[in-house]
């Protein structure tokens, strides 16, 4: 081999290790790039000194309805401008797209991080969908801010309330007269009172309900002996333990009283929802049972927005539809037996028919209701309920020819029940609530009624012998009645 043979050869080795080189970077940098693109939302600066902080974890049927809630609990504070970031602390198995969504869309910090064991699963009085609740002792660990507000998902922000970030290192509302509520409170984020605070884990500190409540109040014991929080005129941030006036944690119950709020103490700004699971805001059927769910369902038509739900009611929508139009061109004559009176097997068959056509009656006002997104607009909810209980209930009225009105009773009865329900010029919640039930009562005796009818209406049509042959017997050929 000449001298440029061996050049040239040389050359070209050279070249493949460069090129094998480059290689290896390229994959290294696109690996990073997307290590930094998963971690990003652990990694992100805080912009301002303090913080509004939520938590969100998986492992609960309610997963969705908690991550909807979040987000628009985010939004309408970036709607009132609030000077500080918006965190939200969430699990390693929250899904990524929910993460990104938190921070691409609604601006928010998410800090990733593992689930605290809970060690009161065990005890007696311990309900499970408390099991991670204990997650909110990672707001001690946010060092990188002077104070945070820790929220629950289920609070609704009236107004601007970042006067709260003055408080001291521990400030709670006392929603229960001898125990705060752990739904929101400021705190001073350190290192020494979260590691404290996993100790006391560790050692089994007396904990009443083995949730971030019970917890918190064991930890806190002293706190309703301390002073009111009145926010500095000057800015200056307190330093201590304060109780917060009743006005930043309004609880809805109060407003369901009176129809207004009348809370004397502390501005009108925070409204929150502890009650049963089932009735929270963001349900569909919370509003007009609680008149304040419309009210959390406006927050979010003006932030978040219903885009995610949209596609399922429109399929449900056109499938109902479908299904009043179908039955009503066809009104099939199914065949229905008509009996001699000794054979017992086919008065079985009638009671199964009977049976078949009441539980279709109640299934048309049951099926829809869970069918409805649980999340949707409380008016669109409500509107497709009665559209889905409208269809399934023209099923039974045309497949057994039954009449129309007593079928639909229930249906109109409901619409009513919600007018009542929604009417605005209630004095109180007494009055409501006498109002609705004077409804009710009254219209037990057209249920009834209506059922007696469908019953009546069931057994002629089984009976009509006109549209349906006796069992065993050939139907007469056409003409036949014409000819005799």
């Amino acid at each position: 081999m000449g001298w440029r043979e061996k050049q040239k050869s040389a050359s070209s080795g050279s070249d493949s290790r460069v090129l094998k080189v480059f290689l290896l970077f390229l994959a290294f940098v696109e690996a990073a790039t997307a290590a930094a693109s998963y971690h990003e939302v652990s990694l992100t600066q805080p912009r301002h000194k303090n913080a509004y902080a939520s938590m969100m974890y998986m492992g609960t049927p309610r997963d969705y309805e908690f991550y909807v809630a979040t987000r628009v609990m985010i939004r309408s504070l970036a709607r009132l401008n609030v000077d500080a970031d918006l965190v939200v602390i969430a699990s390693l198995d929250v899904p990524l797209r929910w993460v990104r969504a938190l921070e691409e869309e609604d601006g928010a910090r998410v800090v990733r991080v593992e689930n605290l064991n809970n060690p009161y699963k065990n005890q007696q009085n311990f309900n499970k969908r408390f099991k991670l609740t204990l997650n909110k002792l990672y707001a001690w660990n946010l060092v990188d801010y002077d104070r945070v507000v820790m929220l629950d998902s289920d609070n609704l922000f009236l107004q601007k309330t970042d006067e709260l970030f003055q408080c001291g290192q521990f400030c709670a509302v006392f929603i229960n007269p001898c125990i705060f509520h752990t739904g929101l409170f400021v705190l001073q984020p350190s290192k020494a009172v979260f590691n404290d605070m996993l100790h006391e884990l560790e050692v089994g500190r007396e904990n009443s309900d083995g949730a971030d409540q019970g917890f918190l109040v064991s930890y806190y014991p002293d706190l309703l002996d301390q002073p009111m929080f009145h926010p500095p005129p000057n800015g200056t941030k307190l330093d201590g333990s304060y109780r917060l006036p009743l006005g930043y944690q309004m609880d809805a119950s109060y407003y369901y009283l009176k129809l207004r709020w009348s809370v004397p103490c502390g501005p009108n700004s925070i409204i929150t929802f502890p009650g049963a699971p089932w009735m929270k805001p963001w349900y569909w059927w919370s509003w007009p049972v609680l008149p304040l769910g419309f009210s959390w369902h406006e927050n979010r038509r003006q932030t978040l927005g219903y885009a995610a739900e949209m596609p399922m009611v429109l399929i449900q929508t056109v499938f109902y539809l479908g299904i009043i139009a179908v039955t009503r061109l066809a009104r099939p004559n199914i065949p229905k037996l008509c009996y001699r009176r000794g054979e017992k097997s086919v008065s079985l068959i009638q009671t199964g028919l009977k049976l078949i056509a009441i539980w279709s009656i109640l299934a048309a006002y049951i099926v829809p209701f869970f069918l409805v997104p649980r999340t949707l607009h409380t008016v669109l909810g409500w509107s497709l309920y009665l559209l889905g209980s409208f269809a399934l209930s023209s099923i039974a009225v045309n497949s057994f020819l039954l009449p129309m009105l007593p079928v639909v009773a229930p249906w109109l009865l409901i619409l009513g029940t919600l007018l009542v329900m929604a009417c605005p010029w209630y004095s109180n919640g007494v009055v409501r609530a006498l109002s609705v039930f004077g409804y009710a009562f009254c219209s037990a005796p057209i249920l009834w009624i209506s059922f007696a009818r469908i019953v009546s209406s069931l057994q002629v049509s089984i009976e009509r012998e006109a549209f349906f042959p006796r069992l065993g017997e050939s139907p007469s050929p056409p003409g036949f009645n014409k000819l005799y």
